[in-house]
């Protein structure tokens, strides 16, 4: 196995934190991805399974799906996790037939070590608008929120706004959003509850979860091995 120099990557998310765009950077969204990955490990080969999903926007009806997995020699390290698994998911993503105008990811944006979470380092790969959403939060801290579709309080690292702890539910824990690449923290909030109508995940991550679960799906799968 090669030896991964973290140093060096640490360097390069330092360097891509450079390139992003906190604001508005789009036009109107037709169309809205959704993506997730999941890891197996069999014969001791590590397995990436990653899924991209596309919906209508804002009535969220699915026109394209594409599952791919590949084999990987990347550790699994919190903190370098897009290094891991985003070869896989620009693989999905020039599968797919209908282009999304802005991707959800399932993982970090600006709320991350190094404010270069999968999201943000995705959205930079594909030059494209991207919002990072996850049920767990991996840095920062927040004053306490009722739990109410809508409430929302600042995600703060140290003395700076990274995110939101936005409640989709009433009486349902609420999920992590933050700034992924060329979007603005109040609009990505914005659309996450517009993409949350019946559930505490977004429909596009929803979607995106049952499709890299399932074994059977009905849609398109390619299977690539390095």
């Amino acid at each position: 196995m090669t030896k991964i120099n973290f140093t060096q990557l640490k360097i390069q998310q330092d360097k891509l934190r450079h390139k992003l765009i906190l604001k508005d950077s789009f036009r109107k969204i037709k169309l809205i991805g959704g993506c997730d990955v999941c890891y197996r490990v069999q014969e001791n080969t590590t397995w990436v399974k990653a899924s991209i999903v596309v919906l209508t926007f804002p009535n969220l009806r699915l026109v394209d799906q594409v599952v791919i997995e590949t084999e990987t020699n990347f550790p699994y390290v919190p903190g370098f996790l897009s290094f891991r698994e985003i070869p896989t998911l620009k693989k999905c993503f020039n599968e797919l037939k209908k282009k999304p105008d802005l991707l959800l990811v399932d993982g970090e944006g600006i709320a991350h070590f190094r404010k270069m979470g999968l999201a943000s380092h995705l959205g930079i790969e594909l030059n494209m608008p991207t919002i990072g959403c996850t049920k767990e939060k991996m840095v920062g801290n927040h004053k306490p929120l009722k739990f109410k579709r809508g409430n929302f309080t600042p995600l703060y690292l140290k003395d700076e706004v990274v995110g939101r702890v936005l409640c989709t539910r009433d009486k349902v824990k609420p999920i992590y959003v933050s700034v992924g690449h060329k979007i603005s923290l109040s609009t990505a909030a914005k659309i996450v509850l517009q993409c949350s109508p019946k559930y505490r995940i977004p429909e596009p991550l929803r979607l995106a979860l049952e499709a890299v679960s399932c074994t059977e799906l009905t849609m398109s799968i390619a299977l690539i091995k390095k």
